[in-house]
């Protein structure tokens, strides 16, 4: 049988460029995470140059429509990467990801952006992000959690490249010129980095490895029907609700959490940078546990460090606690981006895994537009930001109790 190769090596070797060009990929649709540094500069052009006030939750507004419509889009997409293949798919959100970025650039009005920028754009990356995942889930039957958790580390780090860019041209050439020079270079930097992407073989296997030696490596072959039949599915969903909950309930305030610790704003800040580099380094790192330990493992593990993140700073509250127990929420959030489409393939298989994880994936848009909202309802009631961080462990130790009892491999496991 010929040796199978990609790039001119070996396919063993040539699958790591399938996930360099996931990642990259990634670092362009992750860049909705530097939306903050276009709230203050958008404001101003609504209200200088347009004559019309608007107010910070108008102009925040197309990010939560972003994102819940990325989490929307991303299962419907599931069917058609495998209809239309990796390459026809990523191309078609990348084209709608670059069409959003540059119509809002156009824009007249917030209400405008909502709809070019929010609902667009969304869509682009919905359709487009599931795509490298399902790529480096196929090809590293044997190291599945690692390769997907450095396929999606681009879109945890993108805010901190994409947001110092964005900032240096809003300065240099305006807000809607920077949305505009975004959205033709992610539409150019998508297509092109999607025309290698491809799945291996049905039969393929990386040498030397055996399926059969790995014992539970998958659970059982699902397609989603089948899927979400099986408590694990329930548990799974679940755990990444939670997880991603208690993550963005912190991450929403990173920032004025330090100030009510006494950080000055400027430090507090750039803090936020450094602690983006923990979102990203996570998802390998969890990704990597998850192969070696199992989902089940990873997760329990997840949580703890979440409590004990979360305790911290609410009984023993402080700078040094508040960058060391940040850091530790921002990696565990960034973990969990990489252990739901670990556990995803690895309890239900690859055969219909776009679908499936589609599905799953539904679990993080919950909790993105949850988490938000229950940190500032709780601030509000509390009367501060530290009280989040009670609720913050319940919901850990809650996480834990579900993962405990319900991450295991569904009936038919081999």
């Amino acid at each position: 049988m010929q040796e199978l190769r990609l790039f001119g090596m070996p396919a063993e070797r040539g699958r790591w460029v399938l996930v360099a060009l996931g990642m990259l990929i990634n670092l362009c649709l992750g860049s909705i995470y530097s939306w903050s540094v276009f709230v203050g500069p958008l404001a101003a052009h609504f209200s200088g140059e347009l004559g019309r006030e608007v107010s910070a939750n108008e102009v925040l507004m197309p990010f939560s429509v972003f994102l819940a419509v990325f989490a929307l889009a991303m299962p419907l997409a599931g069917k058609y990467i495998e209809e239309w293949g990796p390459r026809k798919t990523t191309v078609v959100g990348g084209v709608l990801t670059g069409l959003g970025w540059l119509l809002a650039s156009m824009a007249g009005s917030v209400e405008m952006l909502y709809v070019v920028y929010g609902i667009v754009g969304g869509a682009g990356v919905g359709i487009a992000y599931g795509v490298p995942v399902a790529v480096s889930a196929r090809w590293f039957p044997d190291r599945r959690g690692l390769a997907v958790g450095l396929t999606v580390l681009g879109f945890g780090f993108s805010a901190f490249l994409t947001a110092n860019i964005a900032g240096l041209l809003i300065a240099a050439s305006g807000v809607m010129a920077t949305f505009r020079v975004f959205g033709i270079a992610f539409l150019l930097l998508i297509t092109l980095l999607a025309l290698p992407l491809t799945f291996p073989p049905a039969d393929w296997r990386p040498a030397g490895w055996v399926q059969a030696a790995m014992e539970g490596r998958i659970a059982c072959e699902c397609n989603r029907g089948q899927m979400v039949r099986t408590p694990v599915f329930y548990g799974l969903w679940a755990c990444y609700f939670i997880g991603c909950l208690a993550g963005l309930m912190a991450i929403s305030i990173a920032k004025p959490v330090g100030t009510e610790l006494g950080i000055a704003p400027a430090f507090a800040t750039a803090l936020v940078g450094f602690f983006a580099i923990f979102n990203g380094g996570g998802r390998p790192v969890f990704g990597s546990l998850t192969d070696r330990m199992d989902p089940r493992n990873t997760a329990l593990l997840s949580f703890v460090a979440i409590a004990g993140a979360a305790l911290a700073l609410w009984l023993l509250p402080g700078q040094i606690t508040y960058i060391v127990a940040f850091a530790i929420l921002w990696g565990c959030l960034g973990g969990w981006l990489a252990i739901a489409p670990a556990a995803t393939g690895r309890f239900f298989g690859t055969c219909d895994y776009p679908r499936c994880y589609g599905v799953v994936f539904l679990a993080y848009g919950a909790g993105a537009i949850a988490g938000p909202q229950l940190a500032g309802f709780i601030k509000t009631t509390t009367g501060g930001y530290l009280g989040v961080f009670a609720y913050v462990a319940v919901l850990a130790a809650i996480g834990f109790a579900v993962a405990f009892t319900l991450l295991r491999p569904p009936s038919g496991s081999s």
